[in-house]
């Protein structure tokens, strides 16, 4: 529930914050806020991490915790809010989809069925604005894209990082792109052109609570559901993330059509449909294995 809470909320947060900064510079705020909450920690987990996980541990956070952060703000320039939190319901998608094509993961004719309603949905909320007109398909791809990553990096974590205590994880991966979210905030001109403005405090405030309550706390709490779960069962949080970013729009004034509702009643039935038969993703741990945890703990 508090990660459903959280992650509804951050679109809406994303939306005031990007009418304060661009969108690149929310995600590496984002991204820079969270990393400063755990840089002392993931410093000194660094060596917990076996060296042969380190190519996981930085593929699984570029996709789940770099690219994406960027990606939502430049696509809420032209998305909504709402239309956001109902277009990231697709991860559990792509989580099947990707668990098929790459990880071996055999799935049953039902949740092919649900996977197949669900990009449905999507096809409809990216095909039309609800009034007739059509919508901006780039930018609602962005979200997809994104999803997409978040579905890799949950079965990355669930097959190779399974192992590895989940706060020692989230530190380790917002330590490693710490570094570059502080590059590209430099070079967005964010020092320089910062002026202590009410609104400028007003949207730091915003990226505050989206950085260390929706990203740093969310993240480790979603590492340890991986963990004790299975990516699919896990990315199934997201399944009442829409309401709650529905309500927030509402209350911000954003307009809930009847193509909003279609597609996104469509993509919850396949959502719903391809948790009723989760597998968990198999993992056999070797003899090299052995220096990895094997309770995750956070």
């Amino acid at each position: 529930m508090f990660l459903t809470l959280t992650w509804g909320s951050s679109f809406i947060l994303i939306k005031q914050s990007i009418e304060v900064f661009t969108p690149v510079q929310v995600g590496a705020l984002r991204l820079g806020t969270a990393g400063l909450a755990l840089v002392v920690f993931g410093i000194r987990n660094l060596r917990h991490i076996p060296r042969k996980l380190m190519p996981w541990v930085i593929a699984g956070g570029g996709m789940g915790n770099f690219i994406p952060m960027f990606l939502f703000p430049i696509a809420q320039q032209k998305v909504s809010s709402s239309m956001a939190g109902i277009l990231d319901s697709l991860v559990p998608l792509f989580v099947l989809l990707f668990g098929y094509l790459f990880f071996g993961v055999k799935s049953r004719w039902i949740q092919v069925i649900g996977a197949i309603i669900g990009f449905l949905g999507a096809i409809i909320l990216m095909s039309d604005d609800g009034n007739g007109g059509q919508s901006d398909v780039f930018h609602s791809f962005l979200i997809v894209l994104a999803t997409a990553f978040y579905g890799m990096n949950g079965l990355i974590i669930s097959r190779y990082l399974s192992g590895v205590p989940s706060f020692k994880l989230s530190s380790v991966v917002f330590t490693i792109w710490f570094g570059p979210a502080l590059i590209i905030l430099a070079c967005t001109g964010f020092f320089s052109s910062f002026e202590g403005t009410t609104a400028q405090w007003e949207g730091l405030g915003y990226i505050l609570v989206l950085g260390l309550v929706g990203t740093a706390l969310a993240m480790i709490l979603f590492y340890k559901l991986l963990q004790l779960t299975s990516a699919i069962f896990a990315s199934t949080v997201t399944y009442l993330m829409p309401i709650v970013a529905i309500l927030w729009g509402l209350l911000d004034g954003e307009r809930l059509t009847w193509t909003h509702a279609a597609g996104g009643v469509l993509i919850l039935s396949g959502v719903y449909l391809i948790q009723k038969s989760p597998r968990p993703i198999p993992y056999q741990r070797s003899e090299n294995d052995r220096c990895t945890t094997a309770v995750p703990e956070q």
